[in-house]
């Protein structure tokens, strides 16, 4: 059967062209039966996946085994895992298709997993087959309702601070990350440069004040020509988020130019604003 199976997700992967939708079914937290390692996957703002595997510890502990995303590429879904202990960090990349319920995904190249394919039996149960050469196993896994696992990242919650923060059942909201470049304006004259970084500052205050702006510092040398981050909240769509950031008076002269990503992160991060007002001799 284990022969049969494997031979059976290999001919979907090797044949079946139509483009695969992403699994939003996945989306939430599943434990495999008999053992303490979950599987959380949450949506982005743009439609995509992103989740990652943990063992939770004896004493309630989170361990990190992986981190995973289920990306459309065009017409194909793409299924990227970064498993911390191996591949030296590398994140892998399988394409994917799908047969009914089942999502097949395959990167022959790979030595081990070759595959991985995740059926939906019911909407809380998956099953889930891992493969490649003679090597495979089965896990079954089932969805957990996170207020229901108890685990010290669970004890003391406050539902009315989670709420007042946007937090959803695991204590993350989506933001966005902006990478500001050097922009294409390469003059040296010290007064339209001056006056670009000082507007940018006093920029930086006003979607700070906004509640828009909640974390931003420079970068270190680099051959990236990357000058700096913003993580921005409370916006719903990159079409917001680019047109906050085209506000900036560097991003205006040419002085700067940046790249969005979405990001999904703490909806604890806001909170430590009060305090950098605090541990600031002086202003930058």
């Amino acid at each position: 059967m284990k022969v049969f199976l494997f031979s059976l997700f290999l001919f979907f992967g090797i044949s079946q062209l139509a483009s695969a939708q992403v699994p939003h079914f996945l989306e939430g937290l599943w434990k495999q039966e008999g053992k303490s390692v979950y599987e959380q996957w949450n949506k982005n703002l743009d439609g995509n996946l992103k989740g990652f595997s943990y063992k939770l510890q004896p004493n309630g502990r989170m361990q990190v085994t992986e981190y995973l995303d289920l990306q459309q590429e065009g017409e194909i879904l793409v299924y990227k895992a970064t498993v911390l202990d191996q591949n030296q960090g590398k994140t892998i990349s399988f394409p994917g298709t799908v047969s009914g319920n089942t999502y097949t995904f395959i990167n022959a190249q790979h030595s081990f997993p070759k595959g991985i394919s995740y059926q939906k039996i019911s909407q809380d149960t998956l099953q889930v087959l891992v493969f490649g050469g003679e090597r495979q196993f089965t896990m079954r896994m089932v969805r957990v309702n996170p207020e229901n696992k108890t685990t010290s990242s669970t004890t003391g919650y406050d539902a009315k601070l989670a709420d007042s923060l946007g937090a959803d059942a695991y204590g993350m909201k989506s933001y966005f990350l902006v990478v500001l470049q050097t922009g294409s304006n390469k003059t040296t004259d010290k007064e339209i440069i001056n006056a670009g970084f000082r507007g940018h500052m006093e920029n930086m205050d006003k979607m700070v004040k906004e509640n828009k702006l909640i974390i931003a510092g420079p970068f270190g040398k680099n051959d990236d020509q990357f000058r700096g981050i913003f993580i921005l909240q409370n916006l719903k769509t990159l079409e917001e988020a680019q047109a906050l950031v085209n506000t900036d008076p560097a991003v205006k002269a040419g002085l700067l130019s940046f790249k969005i990503y979405p990001w999904y992160g703490s909806a604890a991060l806001p909170m430590y604003l009060p305090y950098s007002e605090k541990i600031s001799k002086e202003k930058p």
